[in-house]
Protein backbone atom coordinates (compact mmCIF):
# COMPACT_ATOMS: atom_id res chain seq x y z
CA UNK A 1 0.00 0.00 0.00
CA UNK A 2 1.09 3.61 -0.78
CA UNK A 3 0.51 6.64 1.45
CA UNK A 4 1.35 9.83 -0.08
CA UNK A 5 2.04 12.38 2.38
CA UNK A 6 1.70 16.20 1.27
CA UNK A 7 3.49 18.67 3.74
CA UNK A 8 -0.07 20.85 4.21
CA UNK A 9 -1.81 17.55 5.68
CA UNK A 10 0.91 15.57 7.54
CA UNK A 11 -0.88 15.36 10.90
CA UNK A 12 -4.10 14.25 9.04
CA UNK A 13 -2.74 12.22 6.85
CA UNK A 14 -0.31 9.99 10.21
CA UNK A 15 -3.36 10.20 12.14
CA UNK A 16 -4.91 7.96 9.09
CA UNK A 17 -2.29 5.53 9.23
CA UNK A 18 -3.54 1.68 9.60
CA UNK A 19 -2.69 0.42 12.93
CA UNK A 20 -1.07 -2.84 12.14
CA UNK A 21 2.33 -4.47 11.94
CA UNK A 22 4.43 -3.61 8.77
CA UNK A 23 7.35 -2.43 7.35
CA UNK A 24 7.52 1.40 6.87
CA UNK A 25 9.74 2.56 3.95
CA UNK A 26 9.75 6.46 3.91
CA UNK A 27 10.20 7.82 0.50
CA UNK A 28 11.54 11.13 0.36
CA UNK A 29 10.80 11.95 -3.02
CA UNK A 30 11.09 15.05 -5.69
CA UNK A 31 8.50 14.82 -8.25
CA UNK A 32 8.43 18.95 -8.37
CA UNK A 33 10.90 21.25 -9.18
CA UNK A 34 14.08 22.04 -11.24
CA UNK A 35 15.14 18.34 -10.45
CA UNK A 36 12.45 16.57 -10.87
CA UNK A 37 13.48 14.58 -14.17
CA UNK A 38 16.13 12.66 -12.10
CA UNK A 39 13.87 12.49 -8.82
CA UNK A 40 9.68 10.83 -10.70
CA UNK A 41 11.81 8.10 -12.02
CA UNK A 42 13.73 7.50 -8.75
CA UNK A 43 10.78 7.30 -6.91
CA UNK A 44 8.91 5.43 -9.66
CA UNK A 45 11.18 2.60 -9.36
CA UNK A 46 11.42 2.71 -5.87
CA UNK A 47 8.02 2.52 -4.65
CA UNK A 48 6.85 -0.10 -8.09
CA UNK A 49 9.70 -2.64 -6.52
CA UNK A 50 8.12 -2.62 -2.96
CA UNK A 51 4.92 -3.15 -4.59
CA UNK A 52 5.78 -6.20 -6.53
CA UNK A 53 7.17 -7.32 -3.36
CA UNK A 54 3.72 -7.05 -1.84
CA UNK A 55 1.47 -7.58 -4.70
CA UNK A 56 3.99 -11.23 -5.52
CA UNK A 57 4.98 -12.18 -2.02
CA UNK A 58 2.43 -10.39 0.43
CA UNK A 59 5.75 -8.40 1.71
CA UNK A 60 8.88 -9.36 3.12
CA UNK A 61 8.77 -12.76 5.52
CA UNK A 62 5.13 -12.25 5.92
CA UNK A 63 4.65 -8.67 6.59
CA UNK A 64 3.68 -6.33 3.93
CA UNK A 65 5.49 -3.25 3.50
CA UNK A 66 3.41 0.43 3.40
CA UNK A 67 5.31 3.06 1.63
CA UNK A 68 5.02 6.45 3.15
CA UNK A 69 6.22 9.31 0.01
CA UNK A 70 6.70 12.93 1.00
CA UNK A 71 7.52 15.26 -1.30
CA UNK A 72 10.81 17.27 -0.90
CA UNK A 73 11.07 19.13 -4.00
CA UNK A 74 14.83 18.64 -3.37
CA UNK A 75 15.30 21.41 -0.93
CA UNK A 76 17.18 20.61 2.26
CA UNK A 77 14.31 22.58 4.59
CA UNK A 78 11.56 20.30 3.37
CA UNK A 79 13.78 17.17 3.56
CA UNK A 80 14.37 17.89 7.14
CA UNK A 81 10.46 18.44 7.53
CA UNK A 82 9.94 15.29 6.07
CA UNK A 83 11.92 13.15 7.88
CA UNK A 84 10.49 14.62 11.37
CA UNK A 85 7.29 14.55 10.02
CA UNK A 86 7.49 10.43 9.18
CA UNK A 87 10.27 9.26 11.47
CA UNK A 88 7.83 8.07 14.16
CA UNK A 89 5.73 6.38 11.41
CA UNK A 90 8.60 3.11 12.42
CA UNK A 91 10.52 4.20 9.31
CA UNK A 92 12.81 1.86 8.75
CA UNK A 93 15.75 3.66 5.95
CA UNK A 94 16.07 6.60 4.74
CA UNK A 95 17.25 7.13 1.38
CA UNK A 96 16.71 11.11 0.64
CA UNK A 97 18.29 10.98 -2.97
CA UNK A 98 20.18 14.71 -1.69
CA UNK A 99 23.63 15.46 -0.82
CA UNK A 100 22.24 18.18 1.58
CA UNK A 101 19.65 16.61 3.18
CA UNK A 102 21.96 13.56 4.03
CA UNK A 103 24.30 16.30 5.58
CA UNK A 104 21.32 17.45 7.84
CA UNK A 105 19.95 14.14 8.85
CA UNK A 106 23.21 12.20 9.85
CA UNK A 107 23.19 13.76 13.36
CA UNK A 108 19.20 13.37 13.43
CA UNK A 109 19.29 9.38 12.66
CA UNK A 110 22.62 9.02 14.75
CA UNK A 111 20.18 10.65 18.00
CA UNK A 112 16.83 8.66 16.81
CA UNK A 113 18.54 5.59 15.74
CA UNK A 114 17.31 5.03 12.26
CA UNK A 115 19.19 3.72 9.62
CA UNK A 116 20.19 6.37 6.17
CA UNK A 117 21.18 4.88 2.99
CA UNK A 118 23.17 7.34 0.61
CA UNK A 119 23.54 4.87 -2.29
CA UNK A 120 26.46 6.67 -4.63
CA UNK A 121 25.54 10.31 -3.03
CA UNK A 122 25.81 11.91 0.56
CA UNK A 123 29.05 12.65 2.80
CA UNK A 124 31.76 10.11 1.78
CA UNK A 125 33.44 9.28 5.29
CA UNK A 126 30.55 7.55 6.34
CA UNK A 127 31.75 4.65 4.70
CA UNK A 128 33.62 4.15 7.99
CA UNK A 129 31.00 2.39 10.18
CA UNK A 130 33.33 2.70 13.23
CA UNK A 131 32.23 6.28 13.17
CA UNK A 132 29.30 6.50 11.48
CA UNK A 133 26.91 3.99 12.96
CA UNK A 134 23.55 4.38 11.44
CA UNK A 135 24.62 5.62 8.27
CA UNK A 136 25.59 3.45 4.87
CA UNK A 137 26.54 4.22 1.31
CA UNK A 138 27.40 0.76 -0.36
CA UNK A 139 27.87 0.20 -3.07
CA UNK A 140 30.17 2.80 -3.98
CA UNK A 141 30.36 6.51 -3.05
CA UNK A 142 31.65 9.83 -4.47
CA UNK A 143 35.07 9.37 -4.24
CA UNK A 144 34.88 6.36 -5.70
CA UNK A 145 33.10 7.95 -8.83
CA UNK A 146 36.16 10.50 -9.00
CA UNK A 147 38.80 7.87 -8.92
CA UNK A 148 36.85 5.75 -11.27
CA UNK A 149 36.83 8.96 -14.05
CA UNK A 150 40.16 9.62 -13.62
CA UNK A 151 41.12 5.62 -14.21
CA UNK A 152 39.14 5.36 -17.22
CA UNK A 153 41.12 8.08 -18.37
CA UNK A 154 44.21 6.26 -17.21
CA UNK A 155 43.20 3.50 -19.55
CA UNK A 156 42.23 6.35 -21.99
CA UNK A 157 46.36 7.26 -22.15
CA UNK A 158 48.11 3.50 -21.96
CA UNK A 159 48.27 4.47 -17.67
CA UNK A 160 50.03 8.50 -17.98
CA UNK A 161 47.92 11.48 -17.51
CA UNK A 162 51.18 14.23 -16.98
CA UNK A 163 50.98 16.93 -18.66
CA UNK A 164 47.38 16.64 -19.03
CA UNK A 165 44.15 18.76 -18.17
CA UNK A 166 41.21 17.72 -16.46
CA UNK A 167 38.29 20.09 -15.99
CA UNK A 168 35.53 19.71 -13.32
CA UNK A 169 32.04 21.75 -14.27
CA UNK A 170 30.42 20.73 -10.64
CA UNK A 171 27.15 21.84 -9.29
CA UNK A 172 28.18 24.61 -6.53
CA UNK A 173 26.66 22.68 -3.83
CA UNK A 174 27.81 20.29 -1.08
CA UNK A 175 27.06 17.46 -3.64
CA UNK A 176 29.21 19.15 -6.06
CA UNK A 177 32.41 19.77 -4.27
CA UNK A 178 32.55 16.23 -2.60
CA UNK A 179 34.96 14.47 -5.17
CA UNK A 180 37.49 18.23 -4.89
CA UNK A 181 39.35 17.07 -2.54
CA UNK A 182 39.98 13.04 -4.54
CA UNK A 183 40.83 14.85 -7.43
CA UNK A 184 43.00 17.44 -5.97
CA UNK A 185 44.80 14.11 -4.73
CA UNK A 186 44.33 12.35 -8.03
CA UNK A 187 46.35 15.13 -9.33
CA UNK A 188 49.50 14.79 -7.39
CA UNK A 189 49.49 11.22 -7.61
CA UNK A 190 49.20 11.18 -11.82
CA UNK A 191 50.44 14.74 -12.72
CA UNK A 192 47.20 15.73 -14.32
CA UNK A 193 46.21 19.70 -14.55
CA UNK A 194 43.18 20.19 -12.65
CA UNK A 195 40.60 23.41 -13.12
CA UNK A 196 37.68 23.93 -10.71
CA UNK A 197 34.24 25.50 -12.47
CA UNK A 198 31.65 25.71 -9.78
CA UNK A 199 27.95 26.03 -11.37
CA UNK A 200 25.26 27.46 -9.36
CA UNK A 201 21.90 26.21 -9.12
CA UNK A 202 19.97 25.02 -10.71
CA UNK A 203 22.47 25.14 -13.79
CA UNK A 204 21.00 26.71 -16.20
CA UNK A 205 23.35 29.30 -16.62
CA UNK A 206 26.96 27.81 -17.98
CA UNK A 207 27.82 30.67 -20.65
CA UNK A 208 30.97 31.96 -19.15
CA UNK A 209 32.27 28.45 -17.74
CA UNK A 210 32.49 27.07 -21.37
CA UNK A 211 33.93 30.43 -22.56
CA UNK A 212 36.84 29.31 -19.95
CA UNK A 213 36.99 25.57 -21.42
CA UNK A 214 37.10 26.31 -24.99
CA UNK A 215 39.81 29.13 -23.98
CA UNK A 216 42.04 26.80 -22.05
CA UNK A 217 41.25 23.90 -24.07
CA UNK A 218 41.61 21.12 -21.34
CA UNK A 219 41.95 17.76 -22.63
CA UNK A 220 38.82 15.97 -20.37
CA UNK A 221 35.78 17.33 -18.47
CA UNK A 222 34.48 15.43 -15.67
CA UNK A 223 30.49 16.78 -14.85
CA UNK A 224 29.34 16.67 -11.87
CA UNK A 225 25.66 17.97 -12.04
CA UNK A 226 22.10 17.13 -11.14
CA UNK A 227 19.00 18.27 -12.89
CA UNK A 228 18.54 20.56 -16.09
CA UNK A 229 21.93 21.90 -15.05
CA UNK A 230 23.33 18.47 -16.86
CA UNK A 231 21.54 19.03 -20.07
CA UNK A 232 22.72 22.58 -20.45
CA UNK A 233 26.12 21.36 -20.08
CA UNK A 234 25.92 18.89 -22.63
CA UNK A 235 24.28 21.38 -24.74
CA UNK A 236 26.97 23.73 -24.52
CA UNK A 237 29.41 21.37 -24.74
CA UNK A 238 28.32 20.80 -28.24
CA UNK A 239 28.07 24.52 -28.72
CA UNK A 240 31.88 24.69 -28.06
CA UNK A 241 32.01 21.58 -30.11
CA UNK A 242 34.09 19.95 -27.05
CA UNK A 243 34.54 15.99 -27.84
CA UNK A 244 31.64 14.27 -26.34
CA UNK A 245 34.06 11.08 -25.78
CA UNK A 246 36.34 12.90 -23.32
CA UNK A 247 33.32 13.88 -21.43
CA UNK A 248 32.79 11.72 -18.16
CA UNK A 249 29.90 12.47 -15.64
CA UNK A 250 29.54 11.00 -12.72
CA UNK A 251 26.39 8.64 -12.26
CA UNK A 252 23.72 11.16 -11.13
CA UNK A 253 25.16 12.92 -14.76
CA UNK A 254 24.49 9.96 -16.99
CA UNK A 255 20.63 9.47 -17.35
CA UNK A 256 18.19 9.68 -20.67
CA UNK A 257 16.96 13.01 -19.38
CA UNK A 258 20.65 14.29 -19.68
CA UNK A 259 21.41 13.57 -23.01
CA UNK A 260 18.41 13.28 -25.20
CA UNK A 261 17.93 17.10 -25.95
CA UNK A 262 20.52 18.05 -27.15
CA UNK A 263 20.19 15.47 -30.05
CA UNK A 264 22.86 13.92 -31.77
CA UNK A 265 25.30 16.40 -30.64
CA UNK A 266 25.18 14.25 -27.04
CA UNK A 267 26.07 11.23 -28.98
CA UNK A 268 29.87 9.89 -27.41
CA UNK A 269 28.76 11.15 -23.97
CA UNK A 270 30.37 8.74 -21.32
CA UNK A 271 28.98 9.10 -17.67
CA UNK A 272 29.94 6.65 -14.48
CA UNK A 273 27.78 3.71 -13.36
CA UNK A 274 27.57 1.15 -10.37
CA UNK A 275 24.20 -0.53 -12.19
CA UNK A 276 23.48 -1.83 -15.41
CA UNK A 277 21.47 -0.37 -18.16
CA UNK A 278 18.27 -1.41 -20.53
CA UNK A 279 15.29 -3.62 -18.87
CA UNK A 280 16.33 -7.24 -20.17
CA UNK A 281 16.02 -8.39 -16.80
CA UNK A 282 13.54 -10.80 -14.95
CA UNK A 283 12.99 -8.76 -12.04
CA UNK A 284 11.09 -6.23 -14.86
CA UNK A 285 8.65 -8.95 -15.86
CA UNK A 286 7.35 -9.45 -12.48
CA UNK A 287 7.13 -5.54 -12.18
CA UNK A 288 5.38 -5.45 -15.30
CA UNK A 289 3.08 -8.33 -14.09
CA UNK A 290 2.50 -7.69 -10.59
CA UNK A 291 2.34 -3.81 -10.68
CA UNK A 292 2.37 -2.17 -14.12
CA UNK A 293 -0.44 -4.40 -15.24
CA UNK A 294 -2.89 -4.41 -12.46
CA UNK A 295 -3.04 -0.24 -12.46
CA UNK A 296 -0.83 -0.01 -9.15
CA UNK A 297 2.60 1.37 -10.46
CA UNK A 298 3.96 4.54 -8.89
CA UNK A 299 4.04 6.49 -12.01
CA UNK A 300 2.89 6.18 -15.77
CA UNK A 301 5.05 2.90 -15.80
CA UNK A 302 6.98 4.38 -19.22
CA UNK A 303 10.60 4.34 -17.28
CA UNK A 304 11.35 0.89 -16.91
CA UNK A 305 15.07 0.14 -18.16
CA UNK A 306 15.96 3.81 -18.02
CA UNK A 307 18.62 4.87 -15.57
CA UNK A 308 16.98 6.16 -12.80
CA UNK A 309 14.38 3.71 -12.73
CA UNK A 310 16.89 1.00 -12.44
CA UNK A 311 19.05 2.72 -10.03
CA UNK A 312 16.16 2.78 -7.77
CA UNK A 313 15.10 -0.75 -8.36
CA UNK A 314 18.43 -1.66 -7.02
CA UNK A 315 18.58 0.23 -3.62
CA UNK A 316 14.86 -0.82 -3.01
CA UNK A 317 16.53 -4.46 -3.68
CA UNK A 318 19.47 -3.78 -1.30
CA UNK A 319 16.59 -2.29 1.16
CA UNK A 320 14.60 -5.35 1.15
CA UNK A 321 17.43 -7.79 1.47
CA UNK A 322 18.93 -5.80 4.51
CA UNK A 323 15.12 -6.72 6.08
CA UNK A 324 15.43 -9.83 5.37
CA UNK A 325 19.17 -10.67 7.19
CA UNK A 326 17.58 -8.77 10.09
CA UNK A 327 14.37 -11.05 9.93
CA UNK A 328 16.57 -14.08 9.87
CA UNK A 329 19.32 -12.56 12.42
CA UNK A 330 16.76 -11.88 15.00
CA UNK A 331 14.35 -14.11 14.34
CA UNK A 332 11.32 -11.54 13.99
CA UNK A 333 9.47 -10.46 10.94
CA UNK A 334 8.19 -7.28 12.05
CA UNK A 335 11.46 -5.63 12.76
CA UNK A 336 12.32 -2.29 14.21
CA UNK A 337 14.71 0.30 12.99
CA UNK A 338 17.61 -1.19 14.95
CA UNK A 339 17.17 -4.54 13.88
CA UNK A 340 17.29 -2.97 10.26
CA UNK A 341 21.13 -1.68 11.10
CA UNK A 342 21.49 -5.01 11.45
CA UNK A 343 20.72 -6.41 8.37
CA UNK A 344 22.61 -3.16 6.96
CA UNK A 345 25.17 -4.03 8.48
CA UNK A 346 25.16 -8.02 7.93
CA UNK A 347 24.50 -7.55 4.23
CA UNK A 348 25.40 -10.14 1.88
CA UNK A 349 25.15 -9.79 -1.93
CA UNK A 350 26.16 -12.38 -3.66
CA UNK A 351 25.54 -13.65 -7.78
CA UNK A 352 24.09 -16.29 -7.12
CA UNK A 353 21.57 -14.06 -5.01
CA UNK A 354 21.10 -11.77 -7.45
CA UNK A 355 20.30 -14.31 -10.12
CA UNK A 356 17.65 -15.21 -7.92
CA UNK A 357 16.41 -11.71 -7.91
CA UNK A 358 15.99 -11.90 -11.53
CA UNK A 359 18.69 -9.30 -11.36
CA UNK A 360 21.87 -11.17 -12.29
CA UNK A 361 24.81 -8.35 -13.08
CA UNK A 362 22.55 -5.79 -12.49
CA UNK A 363 24.69 -4.26 -10.13
CA UNK A 364 28.42 -5.23 -8.06
CA UNK A 365 28.74 -8.15 -5.60
CA UNK A 366 29.48 -7.01 -2.09
CA UNK A 367 29.99 -7.29 1.60
CA UNK A 368 29.44 -4.97 4.39
CA UNK A 369 30.45 -4.73 7.80
CA UNK A 370 30.77 -2.93 11.01
CA UNK A 371 33.69 -1.18 9.68
CA UNK A 372 32.90 -1.06 5.86
CA UNK A 373 29.59 0.82 5.31
CA UNK A 374 30.42 1.44 2.05
CA UNK A 375 30.93 -1.71 0.22
CA UNK A 376 34.08 -2.71 -2.70
CA UNK A 377 33.48 1.04 -4.70
CA UNK A 378 33.32 -1.16 -7.53
CA UNK A 379 32.64 1.63 -10.85
CA UNK A 380 31.54 0.64 -14.48
CA UNK A 381 31.66 3.31 -17.57
CA UNK A 382 28.49 3.56 -20.10
CA UNK A 383 28.49 5.36 -23.06
CA UNK A 384 25.29 7.37 -24.94
CA UNK A 385 24.49 5.57 -28.17
CA UNK A 386 22.70 8.83 -29.72
CA UNK A 387 20.87 7.19 -32.48
CA UNK A 388 19.96 3.73 -30.37
CA UNK A 389 19.05 6.17 -27.60
CA UNK A 390 20.86 3.92 -25.35
CA UNK A 391 23.67 3.83 -22.67
CA UNK A 392 25.96 1.06 -23.48
CA UNK A 393 27.99 -0.38 -20.94
CA UNK A 394 31.81 0.21 -22.02
CA UNK A 395 33.46 -1.40 -18.87
CA UNK A 396 32.83 -3.51 -16.51
CA UNK A 397 32.67 -2.87 -12.65
CA UNK A 398 36.48 -2.09 -11.58
CA UNK A 399 38.50 -1.25 -8.12
CA UNK A 400 38.79 2.41 -7.70
CA UNK A 401 42.00 3.70 -5.98
CA UNK A 402 41.58 2.06 -1.92
CA UNK A 403 44.49 4.43 -1.02
CA UNK A 404 43.80 7.57 -1.77
CA UNK A 405 40.41 7.06 -0.81
CA UNK A 406 40.74 4.75 2.26
CA UNK A 407 43.37 7.31 3.67
CA UNK A 408 41.09 10.42 3.00
CA UNK A 409 37.79 8.42 4.45
CA UNK A 410 40.03 8.05 7.65
CA UNK A 411 41.02 12.15 7.87
CA UNK A 412 37.77 12.80 7.40
CA UNK A 413 35.63 10.82 9.69
CA UNK A 414 38.32 11.00 12.52
CA UNK A 415 37.91 14.85 11.77
CA UNK A 416 33.92 14.44 12.29
CA UNK A 417 34.62 12.18 15.54
CA UNK A 418 36.47 14.14 17.04
CA UNK A 419 34.01 17.27 16.33
CA UNK A 420 31.06 15.35 17.85
CA UNK A 421 32.97 13.15 20.43
CA UNK A 422 32.86 10.06 19.78
CA UNK A 423 35.10 7.43 20.76
CA UNK A 424 34.06 4.74 17.84
CA UNK A 425 32.65 1.19 17.78
CA UNK A 426 33.56 -2.49 15.77
CA UNK A 427 36.42 -3.31 18.50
Amino acid sequence: MKLTLATAALGALMAAAPAMADLVIPDLSYRTGPFAAGGIPFSDGYNDYFTMLNERDGGIGGVPIRMVECETGYTTEKGVECYEATKNEGSLVYQPLSTGITYQLIPKVSADGIPLHTMGYGRTSAANGKVFEWVFNYPANYWNGASGAINHLLEENGGDLSGKKVALVYHNSAYGKEPIRTLEELSKKHGYELALLPVDSPGQEQKSQWLQIRRDRPDYVILWGWGVMNQVAIQEAANIRFPMENMIGIWWSGAEPDVIPSGEASNGYKALAFTATGDDFPVFDDIKKYVHETGKAAGAGDKVGTVQYNRAVYAAMLASEAIRTAQEIHGVADITPVMMRDGMEALSITEDRMAELGMSGFGPTFDVSCENHGGPGLVGVTQWDASAQTWNVISDFKPTDAEVIGALIDEDSAAYASENNLEGRCN
